[in-house]
């Protein structure tokens, strides 16, 4: 098949599109490479992919509407999978315009795509920040989601109701997966689970924001990689919902939304105690308040995504930290010292 990818140089979409490759697919990936953190990095994982057979960058932004139909032609794509936007929680509070420039005009652009080229099949990455302040056990996705509690949630929720809107009016297959706390190799220097390694590796102390108090549906990049490649295949169709579980199917448009989580929640100082144990040194705690637009406890339920694809995250969390800390101390600190 033919992909289309966004999000190419960034963690989750490197991942996705090496899978894809690795099959045989072509993919054509776009990306922005923005300074939102190390463009090294980023040039890194371009120059992996762009060594397997099948691939070819485009470097431009979302906002870039031609760039972005140029991408489309080049690719002539039989499915597409929109993964860039701008992400993080907490700097959504220090740049908020960035967001609705890249999440909400830059999706704008990528609908306008679909409405010219018409895939078989769109797939958007939204996230479990939709899922709000909830207290839930687990979150389904028929959970109230109109509540968020940051801007980067409000963002992704305004690109789930717009494909919706495309969905129905121009009938594009659309699969919306909400992602739940990736981690892995080459992850983002933003994330908690880098920050950390960093920090005890370099005893720094490292910033605990909820005194601890915070649980994560943590999910592998390569759980979630294996997840979209088998929703790829499960396109929606009006009137065709999946069998024995609640789905998500519209009415009135080709469209649901899936959790892709595996409904196991790990405490942050578990987290942490996993991690020194790893790297056998102590973490030095600097135990903070909650910060705004955060929510403590997220927990998805995988029984859609299971009842579709028969898959669901199961990587235990001590082994996709191992596979992150190997990475980075064989990656990322060899670099350093050279």
């Amino acid at each position: 098949m033919r992909f289309l990818v966004t999000g190419t140089a960034g963690f989750i979409g490197f991942h996705l599109a090496r899978r894809l490759l690795s099959e045989g697919h072509s993919v054509v990936g776009f990306d922005g490479m923005t300074p939102y953190y190390d463009v090294n990095l980023k040039h890194r994982r371009h120059e992996i992919l762009a060594a397997m057979p099948g691939f070819a960058a485009v470097e431009a932004m979302l906002e870039d509407a031609s760039a972005l139909r140029m991408a489309a032609d080049k690719a002539n794509p039989d499915v597409i999978v929109h993964l860039a936007a701008q992400a993080g929680v907490r700097y959504s509070l220090e740049q908020p315009h960035s967001y609705a420039s890249s999440n909400l005009t830059g999706m704008l652009n990528m609908l306008e795509v679909c409405r010219a080229v018409q895939p078989k099949h769109f797939l958007f990455a939204s996230t479990s920040s939709v899922y709000g302040m909830s207290d839930k056990p687990e979150f389904a996705e028929t959970d109230p989601t109109d509540r968020p509690v940051s801007l980067y949630a409000a963002s992704k929720k305004g690109g789930e109701v717009m494909a919706h809107s495309y969905a129905h009016l121009f009938g594009i297959p659309t699969t919306v997966c909400r992602f739940f706390t990736v981690y892995g190799p080459y992850g983002r220097p933003d994330m908690s689970l880098y920050k950390f390694v960093r920090a005890i590796v370099n005893d720094r102390p490292i910033d605990v924001f909820g005194r601890g108090e915070h649980e994560r549906d943590f999910t592998y990049v390569g759980d979630l990689a294996e997840a979209v490649r088998r929703l790829v295949d499960c396109i929606p169709q009006v009137g065709k919902p999946a069998l024995g579980v609640t789905d998500t199917l519209s009415a009135v448009a080709p469209y649901r939304e899936v959790n892709i989580a595996g409904g196991r929640t790990v405490g942050l100082m578990r987290y942490i105690e996993t991690i020194e144990e790893i790297l056998g040194k102590k973490a030095i705690l600097n135990l903070l308040p909650i910060q705004q637009g955060d929510v403590l406890r997220t927990a998805g339920s995988p029984a859609l995504l299971h009842a579709l694809t028969g898959y669901s995250p199961a990587t235990d969390i001590e082994v996709g930290l191992r596979q992150f800390i190997d990475w980075y101390l064989a990656d990322v600190q060899a670099a350093a010292k050279q």
